[in-house]
């Protein structure tokens, strides 16, 4: 890689870095493109440059969050050979990362209203859902002809349980409720 390049990704980085935590503090309206220039040291023309607009930044750090979570989940079921303990391991995991303030904030409160349902659900279709969609086939639970219908219902149970989670008092015991019920639902031990 040239230095040009090499300069350009580590910008890149920088305002991705800078962004996700401004988002995640403030909200997508709440976040000026001011503030990030101000904390980043750009000028907006260098910003531009490797950024459309707001919505564009937004939406590479909603990428390099979805990206993220992925990893973790791949992670979390890594090994898992029986496909419905997987779905469980993987489900589990998401609540889990989803108590996470930059993770809540940005992929499940602000990326519906900022993209729109149908980007974010396309986003989320080569992330997440994807992922959900896979091992719910993988199961053998659900006819394929229903997978994706189960997957939506599953995904929607699944959301609200994280932001039931997330915006409780006593998160450890909302956490262990959701999980105990989410092993009803898959027949998981």
């Amino acid at each position: 890689m040239n230095l040009k390049a090499e300069r350009g990704a580590a910008t890149r980085d920088k305002v991705l870095t800078i962004a996700t935590r401004l988002f995640a503090e403030h909200g997508y309206d709440g976040t000026s493109i001011e503030t990030v220039l101000q904390e980043s040291g750009l000028s907006r023309g260098a910003l531009y440059h490797h950024y459309a607009g707001k919505d564009a930044l937004f939406e590479a750090v909603l990428e390099a969050t979805e990206s993220a979570v992925g990893g973790k989940i791949r992670q979390a079921v890594r090994g898992i050979a029986d496909p419905a303990e997987a779905l469980r391991a993987g489900t589990l995991a998401w609540i889990r990362l989803a108590r996470d303030p930059v993770v809540r904030r940005i992929v499940l409160i602000d990326a519906p209203a900022v993209l729109g349902w149908e980007r974010w659900r396309a986003m989320e279709e080569r992330h997440a859902f994807g992922m959900l969609k896979a091992a719910l086939a993988a199961t053998g639970a659900v006819p394929a002809a229903y997978v994706d219908l189960h997957a939506h219902m599953l995904l929607a149970a699944i959301n609200e349980s994280v932001l039931l989670v997330a915006m409780g008092g006593d998160q450890e015991t909302a956490e262990s409720a959701v999980e105990e019920f989410l092993r009803r639902l898959l027949h998981t031990p």
